[in-house]
């Protein structure tokens, strides 16, 4: 257990783009200056920890966020270790994944004047762990001009 209060707050992982993840997370509110956050994850058990390699920092210098790059999830949970250190003593640490996705894949529309009708057609977007399309849900607003 470390100091109380130096736990980050508002810890998320944004994946976009299929294979980019941003996490970031806020500073605890009783995080001093020289208060440094490391953040490290796995995909599964089996595999060790991969430290951050290009941290967001504030403007103080803390890190207050990572971008990865070629990030692949696909059906395993991603586990995440946030430490860190304030002057050589510890701090208290205290998770979501969100994925922006891309747009649907190939839309084609076709219209036909005699039937006053037009059937609009798709693919699903890339995902990096969605295999289930059924889970989508599609939204179409159609406009005339």
């Amino acid at each position: 257990a470390g100091v109380n209060g130096t736990a980050i707050e508002n810890f998320v992982c944004v994946v976009f783009n299929v294979s980019f993840m941003n996490c970031t997370w806020h500073v605890g509110n009783t995080a001093s200056v020289d208060t440094q956050y490391f953040l490290y994850w796995r995909t599964s058990r089996k595999e060790n920890f991969t430290g951050c390699q290009n941290y967001i920092k504030d403007n103080l210098g803390r890190h207050t966020g990572c971008r990865f790059e070629n990030v692949t999830i696909e059906n395993r949970r991603a586990c995440f270790l946030v430490n860190g250190s304030r002057s050589g003593q510890s701090i208290d640490v205290s998770t979501s994944i969100v994925e922006k996705l891309t747009p649907p894949l190939n839309v084609t529309v076709n219209c036909t004047e005699a039937s006053h009708s037009c059937e609009i057609r798709w693919q699903p977007p890339h995902t990096s762990h969605v295999k289930n399309h059924a889970c989508f849900k599609y939204e179409i607003v159609i406009e005339n001009k």
